[in-house]
């Protein structure tokens, strides 16, 4: 079964935004993946300084077929550098991975099945 990571915001880290509604999307979009035989995990993270370990280790659980980078973490131009980051520990720390984005949370399979 090929496998798939989505990294994304944890959406009761992001000011202004209603976690709770946000969240119900993503678990929606996870048990999608199942839907279409392909084994995922979510790790959601703070925009903050704790987010390397957290992908790193996310990163390194497994080898994943495809590493989905969500749009929370890749839009908004003034995360430009946090995004750079993320693409990079994904280069060093999932080489065979293919990379994927996402246009929303509930797209996810979507870019991932492009991949496989």
């Amino acid at each position: 079964m090929p496998s798939a990571l989505v990294l994304g915001f944890d959406p009761h880290e992001v000011p202004g935004m209603d976690g709770d509604a946000v969240r119900a999307v993503l678990d929606e979009e996870l048990a999608r993946f199942g839907e279409h035989a392909i084994d995922a995990s979510m790790t959601l993270i703070a925009p903050d300084e704790s987010a390397e370990s957290v992908v790193v280790a996310a990163l390194s659980e497994r080898d994943w077929d495809v590493v989905v980078i969500g749009g929370g973490i890749r839009k908004p131009e003034a995360l430009v550098t946090f995004f750079e980051q993320v693409v990079n520990l994904v280069r060093q720390h999932a080489p065979g991975a293919a990379i994927a984005f996402n246009t929303s949370g509930g797209d996810s399979v979507e870019a991932t099945k492009r991949w496989l």
